[in-house]
């Protein structure tokens, strides 16, 4: 049975990020995604939820950035060298082709939806084969989660067990896992040295404890779905079924 929430408005998102413990949010999670994607270079990027903070460092070198933002949430009609980037969607009717984007990046994305099935089977839809996804979301043993003071607080934390058979039964194939933010979510401890010094603590005493959860997923069009039995196959069947210097490049394909 799908749980319903209220999604947080997109001024609200837009505040938190002006400030201060957001923007140490956005420099830790930055961090992690420039290690996984250190060049984007020609690729098509679609950014889910409210992800701009995190994909505008990209705006100068990926071929093309849009912007889908849940109807509920609202939109801010970012820009960029090609005209306004963003447009509201519908969690399970995404208005994209089949294989648009070579990239997916998921941040306020999945918490709060009604319907993540729904949602991940677009997202699997409108990424090309061997397309690459991230999901950025709250994680249920962190402390963030449990916090009114951030919009990560809001909506259903994750654990890496559940987003590994949400993607899974989605048809991706989850294969890189980080976290970030293990600094208390309190605007007194979010001094950049201070942040550092949690996140290099947390990374090597306590890395299940991370505020944050990064997972990155190829989509696989033979990946097999939970719950389904392997077979030996005699015969086919044909019936439908912070600013880095960028290291080496995965072009897209």
């Amino acid at each position: 049975m799908n749980e319903s929430y209220m999604r947080q408005n997109v001024i609200h998102l837009e505040q938190f990020y002006a400030s201060r413990l957001g923007q140490a949010a956005r420099d830790m999670v930055e961090r992690r995604l420039c290690n996984l994607w250190p060049d984007l270079a020609g690729c098509d990027v679609l950014g889910y939820g409210y992800s701009w903070p995190y994909l505008s460092s990209y705006s100068a070198q990926a071929k093309r950035i849009v912007l889908a933002m849940p109807g509920e949430q609202g939109a801010i009609a970012q820009r960029s060298r090609r005209g306004v980037i963003a447009c509201l969607t519908e969690d399970d009717l995404l208005p994209f082709a089949d294989g648009s984007f070579d990239h997916v990046f998921v941040a306020h994305g999945i918490e709060e939806t009604s319907d993540l099935p729904s949602l991940l089977r677009e997202l699997w839809r409108v990424t090309r084969p061997e397309g690459r996804i991230v999901i950025l979301a709250s994680n249920r043993a962190g402390l963030w989660a449990r916090s009114d003071a951030t919009p990560f607080g809001a909506g259903r934390p994750f654990s890496r067990t559940q987003l590994r058979a949400a993607l899974t039964t989605a048809g991706f194939m989850p294969t890189v896992w980080s976290g970030a933010l293990f600094v208390p979510p309190a605007r007194r401890l979010s001094q950049p040295s201070t942040v550092r010094g949690f996140e290099t603590f947390g990374e090597t005493v306590w890395p299940g404890f991370s505020g944050l959860v990064l997972v990155e997923a190829l989509k696989r069009l033979y990946a097999e779905t939970s719950g389904v039995k392997s077979r030996l196959v005699m015969r086919p069947s044909f019936g439908a079924a912070p600013i880095r210097k960028p290291a080496a490049n995965r072009n897209c394909e």
